[in-house]
């Protein structure tokens, strides 16, 4: 049978178009059940304090959210399972600076690319960090800490949240600018079982990132925040110093944290994560819930500018993790 020369082209346009039809297609039906948001932390710290209550503000706007903490490995463990996961945007990541950073610059042997595995839907949140001390460190800021390390070499140890961790880099690189080499570093599994032992003493110095969580700890005298890395003062804290004004400008230092996808997930989809992602930011009670935690809302965010912010992290990160000598494989 032959086919006439319009026809031939008709079939052959229509059958080019299927992908981009079938993709369409399942952006229009999703989502048909609840949507897995993978935490790369164990429960506690400022992912899981952010994740939470977005999951539960998404519900409305695109079914149910629901949180998995897989800690580990500095947030590798958690992010490397949704690098692996099917691109059909019922399994997201909740990651950011950490998730990119850590592959990006600390590995010989990553886990996952963070640029090709994981597609960047949007911004949520910047979160500063802290160098905080247990009230048993006779140190009331951060002269005096440092002068009283330097007294004591080998005797202190800090915690952070996992070797790679941008807890950990933070921690790194104060103790090089501030001429303490012999601080010990402890990692953890995440935030929380940090703060637990920074709380009880049983780490005596910690850099968790700023949540209000720790800001009643220091409050209440449980711990007792020296700096933190924002560049201003914090506006639910500002009775903490930053690093920047004690001395320390190159310890300005903010944490993105948002929403990723494995690579190849429908645009469709894509861009109805990050719009309801945007809805959930731009509500007055969630931003004022952030903001009293000691955490920026990122407003109007989406898949290219979280994209470009990771690669300016990743950027800035990088001659900072050459100085340091830094890789953890």
């Amino acid at each position: 049978m032959k086919l006439c020369r319009r026809t031939f082209l008709g079939l052959t346009a229509g059958a080019a178009a299927l992908p981009a039809v079938s993709r369409l297609a399942q952006a229009q039906a999703f989502p048909t059940r609840p949507i897995r948001l993978v935490v790369p932390f164990p429960p506690g710290g400022a992912f899981d304090f952010v994740g939470r209550p977005l999951a539960d503000k998404m519900k409305p706007l695109v079914g149910t959210v629901v949180i998995e903490n897989i800690g580990g490995g500095g947030s590798s463990l958690g992010a490397a399972a949704v690098a692996r996961a099917r691109p059909d945007g019922y399994t997201l990541l909740l990651g950011g600076t950490q998730t990119h950073v850590n592959e990006a610059l600390l590995k010989s042997r990553p886990l996952y690319d963070p640029v090709k595995d994981l597609d960047a839907i949007a911004g949520v949140a910047a979160n500063a960090l802290c160098i905080a001390v247990h009230p048993s460190v006779p140190a009331q800021n951060l002269n005096e800490f440092i002068a009283y390390a330097k007294a004591n070499p080998g005797k202190l140890s800090y915690g952070h949240s996992g070797v790679g961790s941008i807890q950990h880099l933070m921690g790194e690189l104060f103790k090089s600018l501030a001429g303490t080499p012999d601080i010990v570093q402890v990692p953890y599994r995440g935030t929380g079982p940090l703060i637990t032992d920074l709380v009880s003493g049983q780490v005596p110095v910690g850099t968790p990132g700023v949540t209000g969580q720790v800001i009643e700890f220091h409050r209440s005298g449980k711990m007792r925040v020296l700096a933190v890395t924002s560049p201003e003062r914090l506006g639910a804290a500002p009775e903490l110093p930053t690093a920047a004004e004690l001395g320390f400008a190159g310890m300005t230092v903010m944490g993105s944290i948002g929403l990723l996808a494995p690579a190849g997930t429908p645009i469709g989809i894509i861009e109805q994560i990050a719009q309801a992602t945007r809805n959930v930011v731009a509500e007055p009670a969630f931003r004022q819930m952030l903001v009293e935690a000691g955490i920026d809302p990122t407003p109007d965010s989406n898949p290219e500018r979280f994209r470009q912010a990771l690669a300016s992290d990743v950027a800035l990160w990088a001659p900072v993790v050459k100085k340091l000598g830094l890789k953890i494989d």
